[in-house]
């Protein structure tokens, strides 16, 4: 046991045996793509399990974002947050879109709505914050602005699946929300995504742009481009639904094991649940005071992975540190204090519904000891 690797990750896989009876009749009826039965199965019982009006699958959760821009006509600047993955920011700036990062509250590590309102020009257009660790952001104090500026706002919900806010879910928030089902995510199908939209109008236009712009056989209403989801991966997301509610308790069980045995270790910090919130458990990170514990970040980051523990410094170095980016008036470290303390001292423990009891004792002896 002493030698396994413990990953920070592991999909959640459903049966094999009651997947093969869907591949069949996949196979059955020839019809693979381009909205098939399976398809419209998954995007209605995410409606429901969401509890969302409108949701538009697509083969990545990158091109949901890029779409999204595409179907609000978002140009000129974005106020964005430089604490995510990168695929936030790139889908701006393939769009053509100019990214401008605001520093990020530390408590939720989310956009600091306090920093917002001062980034705004006559170029800027709308908003993209993310649930950071799928911890809701400040919707209200988001809409508030926006619409106190007339911007539209963008969440990148990639890490939000299932999160809910006194009942209701998070991805209602803002104009539209994107969901990524890579199968790093608490809910996967191997590769995907969604959008979710609120009007019957918005969805139509999204699931145009998705499908190279088709109207009709005939008929391109824009310049789209292709983001369908297959049935195999829409079959394999209905099989998951069934059993992901399990394996967010599965993952709750285990955050509350790392907070007991990690709760008097001076310098380990870590997010409580938020009052009101159903959390989803979709990463579980520490932050490192090296003066206080006696060891930077990276020297234990190393220690566990010597150990064959592989923690990930989950978002290090910041998306306004690399190089397409760091040129940016915005990108400047003195514009983005906290994000660059955050980004410094971060481990996201390995975190999956199945992770046994063994694993934890052994990732928590390696950060008490």
């Amino acid at each position: 046991m002493e030698n396994k690797v413990i990953t920070v990750t592991s999909p959640l896989l459903p049966s094999l045996n009651d997947f093969i009876p869907y591949l069949q009749d996949i196979w059955n009826h020839k019809w693979l793509t381009n909205n098939g039965h399976y398809h419209r199965e998954l995007e209605k019982a995410l409606c429901e399990y969401l509890k969302v009006p409108y949701v538009s699958l697509f083969t990545n959760g990158t091109l949901p974002l890029m779409c999204a821009l595409q179907a609000l006509r978002i140009t000129g600047e974005v106020i964005t947050t430089p604490y995510s993955f990168v695929a936030t920011t790139h889908s701006l700036w393939w769009n053509g879109i100019k990214p401008v990062f605001v520093d990020i509250d530390p408590e939720t590590c989310n956009i600091d709505p306090d920093k917002i309102e001062v980034a705004i020009t006559p170029r800027t257009t709308a908003i993209m914050p993310v649930h950071v660790y799928g911890k809701p952001c400040d919707t209200e104090r988001i809409q508030a602005i926006a619409d106190k500026y007339g911007l539209k706002v963008i969440y990148d919900a990639a890490h939000a699946f299932g999160v809910e806010v006194n009942g209701k879910s998070i991805l209602e928030a803002g104009d539209v929300s994107t969901l990524s089902f890579h199968a790093t995510k608490v809910y996967n199908t191997i590769e995907g995504g969604a959008l979710i939209c609120k009007d019957e109008k918005m969805k139509k236009r999204i699931d145009y742009l998705k499908n190279f712009g088709f109207a009709d056989e005939t008929t391109i209403v824009a310049p789209g481009i292709n983001g369908k989801m297959d049935e195999v991966r829409a079959a394999y997301g209905l099989l998951n639904l069934k059993q992901v509610d399990a394996a967010i308790e599965g993952r709750r069980q285990i955050a509350i094991k790392y907070r007991e045995a990690l709760r008097n270790v001076e310098g380990v910090g870590f997010m409580e649940d938020m009052v009101g919130v159903r959390h989803n458990y979709s990463y579980f990170p520490i932050f490192i005071d090296a003066e206080k514990y006696g060891m930077t970040r990276d020297e234990l980051y190393f220690k566990m992975k010597d150990s064959q523990i592989l923690g990930r410094r989950y978002f290090y170095p910041l998306i306004s540190e690399f190089s397409t980016y760091r040129g940016l008036e915005s990108a400047n470290l003195n514009n983005l204090p906290v994000a660059h303390k955050i980004a410094d001292s971060v481990i996201c423990l390995p975190m999956y519904y199945n992770l046994n009891i063994e694993a934890i004792n052994r990732i928590i002896n390696q950060i008490v000891k």
